[in-house]
């Protein structure tokens, strides 16, 4: 599943490349197409999301072990995907007033909110496939079948990579500081890119029928209430859907102060991050995360889960312990990298980014990294509420986790000039991912009688000091490569590239030397590979 995952994050760069070509990172269509490209994925987390992690994943878990199993997945499946069709044609019937509050500020043109609800009718469909996708995926997941999951996204980028292409081709490179006069902006431009994104996620939804029926499941639609789990998951639905509304809540607030920073820049004829190139930033920011830690995560929840239901607590913490660990010695790296590296990566990453989008993006991704060591930890822990469907301290955490969100980008809104803004909204997101898996980790600790702390935490230590040495050695590395000035494509890769083999070989020898045996037990099956070939 990593290789998998590793190949769409790969050409999802690629095609992020050609889209930053296309429209760039700021201005008022990049801005815009962020708003209505994303908001499917808001919308869907505001909505479903949240509800089928809560109950999917146990429940298929359940049903499988049921002697009615195959009965009791295609009714879940079929309510399951007829409420989510349901929820896609009510969201596009109320996207213009979704779109307003997505845009409250005055910043925002009566023209400029027109063209982000023109891309966002063009993209709800993209609800619809993104829950087609989970639920395919989950059955999946349910029955060991890791690597289709990790795969399909590459359909969604092979999709976007031929469509953005053609709008290169047809229409040409956006302007160093993107393109903020929209009275030139035309249908078939919207069409392409647009239509494009949407049909890059149904491609990655329908794919996974293939290795559903390879395996010889079949999804029947039969439609019943009875018997499918859904009156011991209901207690933890409510639960979970106010948490998410909180969640959907502070990033709503977050995209109206990254927005307006981003328009008022583009009205005085400037360039400043704005959603778009925080929208970036967080790609960049995910990758390690979504390389390897959700790999884990993911490939861990089921035995967990089943174990959760077999009132296995000592197989719950073992496996814990092994996933935070686990992620700990990724992240722990990959937030040093990111720290030191973030202006040289963001420009590798994105060759056709201007030094004006670099410099605007780069302090985001370095705010947006303090973060990064909690964001995986938090998704692990969050995942044991919904198995042991304790949805109402999901909903006490987040609480905490929104208010400080809200507060901290109050508090830069007032204290900090407009052109500040989406650093500091990276630092407000680094800020409640922190307040977040501190309050689940004492509440999950409790519940399950302790979880192994003591190396969890020795692990998280001795990580944590290797990674500052090797980020002091890349970082010196940087300077005698002459980072400091505008880089070239070219230049980015090479010092990227340098600087990174430096970090990996000082944070390896010193993990070596700490007796930090996680990273040998993460490797052993890529090593393994390798001999053998």
């Amino acid at each position: 599943m990593t290789l998998g995952t590793a190949a769409s994050r790969a050409s999802g760069q690629v095609r992020t490349m050609l889209l930053v070509g296309a429209i760039g990172t700021g201005g008022v269509v990049a801005d815009a197409f962020d708003i209505g490209n994303t908001l499917p994925n808001i919308l869907f987390a505001l909505i479903a999301a949240g509800v089928l992690q809560a109950v999917l994943v146990p429940q298929i878990l359940r049903a499988m072990k049921a002697e009615n199993a195959q009965e009791r997945l295609d009714k879940l499946l079929t309510l399951s995907g007829l409420g989510i069709l349901a929820v896609t044609v009510v969201l596009a019937a109320l996207m213009p007033w979704i779109v307003h509050l997505m845009t409250l500020s005055d910043q925002w043109t009566d023209q400029n909110r027109h063209l982000a609800l023109v891309f966002a009718l063009w993209c709800v469909p993209q609800v619809f496939f993104y829950g087609l996708f989970t639920l395919l995926g989950q059955v999946l997941n349910a029955r060991g079948q890791f690597g289709a999951y990790g795969w399909a996204p590459v359909a969604n980028n092979v999709v976007s990579l031929v469509g953005f292409g053609v709008f290169l081709l047809v229409w040409g490179t956006a302007p160093d500081r993107g393109i903020s006069d929209v009275a030139g902006w035309t249908t078939a431009q919207t069409a392409v890119l647009a239509g494009t994104a949407t049909l890059g996620i149904a491609a990655q939804a329908l794919l996974l029928i293939v290795p559903l029926r390879r395996s010889g499941f079949r999804w029947r639609f039969r439609l019943g209430l009875r018997g499918i789990g859904l009156r011991s998951a209901g207690k933890v639905v409510g639960w979970t859907l106010g948490a998410v509304v909180l969640e959907q809540v502070g990033v709503t607030y977050l995209k109206n102060v990254t927005g307006a920073a981003g328009q008022a820049a583009a009205a005085a004829g400037e360039f400043a991050a704005g959603n778009a190139a925080y929208t970036n930033a967080m790609t960049i920011y995910l990758l390690p995360h979504s390389l390897v830690v959700v790999s884990i995560i993911t490939a861990l929840f089921p035995r967990m889960s089943a174990a959760v239901a077999e009132g296995d607590l000592d197989g719950v913490r073992r496996d814990m312990s092994l996933g935070l660990r686990s992620a700990g010695v990724f992240s722990v790296f990959s937030a040093a990298v990111m720290l030191v590296l973030a202006a040289p990566l963001t420009k590798a990453l994105l060759p056709t980014a201007s030094p004006e989008m670099v410099d605007a993006g780069a302090p985001v991704l370095r705010a947006m990294a303090l973060g990064l060591v909690a964001l995986g930890a938090t998704v692990m822990v969050r995942r044991m509420y919904f198995a042991f469907e304790d949805g109402r301290s999901i909903f006490v955490i987040q609480i905490f986790a929104t208010v400080s969100m809200v507060l901290a980008l109050w508090a830069a809104t007032v204290l900090l000039p407009v052109e500040r803004w989406a650093v500091a909204a990276g630092g407000a997101y680094a800020l409640s991912t922190w307040i977040s898996v501190l309050l689940r980790v004492r509440g999950m600790r409790r519940k399950l009688h302790g979880i192994d702390g003591a190396r969890v935490l020795r692990l998280y230590v001795r990580a944590g000091i290797s990674a500052t040495v090797a980020g002091l050695a890349g970082w010196g590395t940087m300077r005698l490569l002459g980072a400091d000035a505008a880089l070239t494509w070219g230049h980015a890769v090479l010092v990227t590239a340098v600087v990174g083999v430096v970090m990996v070989a000082v944070y390896g020898v010193l993990l070596k030397a700490l007796r930090v045996r996680e990273l040998d037990d993460a490797l052993g099956p890529v090593l393994r590979r390798v001999r053998r070939r």
